[in-house]
């Protein structure tokens, strides 16, 4: 099932040969540095299962990143529902990715990321997307500013779910973009 294409990649449903993929991207100490953690196999092959179970049930979850050229995965993003209470109220939608270091520097995740706030509001009748992200991963919050989202400092928060071991992981900032915000971001652009 193939969920968006743009001019180089696409979005679609995990593969089974896509596990080693999803293994590495949520093992890798470099991917997943903003987080307390690295998933190791089981870990990771239970999470690559829900995944794509939520895709397939809701047309709702972190997608299979793969390039248009030959369908290799490099990573993920997507737009999933969020269970993030207290800090985002049930029915929040976030943008989100991940990909693995050997392909960073490409703009694939700008390329991919920015086509799906198009594909929730329209294709899914979103409102509003938000994103998230450690306050220091400036990486991530350089994506979200390139795909038109903007930040929304009332809505920052301290991750409740980050273990006391890694405080500094503790403090989000919360980018957001609306439908209509997109829209008339996209008749600016036209003028």
């Amino acid at each position: 099932m193939i969920i968006h294409e743009t001019e180089r990649l696409k979005l679609r449903a995990w593969l089974e040969a896509d596990r080693d993929l999803f293994a590495e991207i949520n093992s890798d100490p470099k991917v997943v540095e903003f987080f307390p953690f690295r998933r190791n196999r089981a870990d990771a092959d239970a999470l690559f299962d829900s995944n794509n179970r939520n895709i397939h049930e809701t047309g709702f979850g972190f997608f299979a990143l793969a390039l248009r050229e030959n369908d290799a995965p490099i990573g993920f993003c997507g737009l999933a529902r969020t269970d993030l209470k207290p800090h985002l109220p049930d029915g929040t939608v976030e943008i989100g990715w991940r990909l693995a270091a050997r392909h960073w520097g490409k703009g694939y995740v700008t390329e991919a990321a920015g086509a799906l706030p198009d594909y929730g509001f329209e294709e899914r009748k979103l409102g509003e997307i938000v994103a998230i992200a450690v306050a220091t991963n400036t990486r991530s919050i350089a994506v979200m500013k390139r795909i038109g989202m903007y930040c929304d400092p009332s809505r920052g928060f301290e991750h409740s779910g980050v273990p006391d071991t890694h405080p500094q992981l503790r403090p989000h900032v919360l980018y957001a973009i609306t439908a209509d915000r997109r829209q008339r971001n996209g008749e600016t652009a036209k003028r």
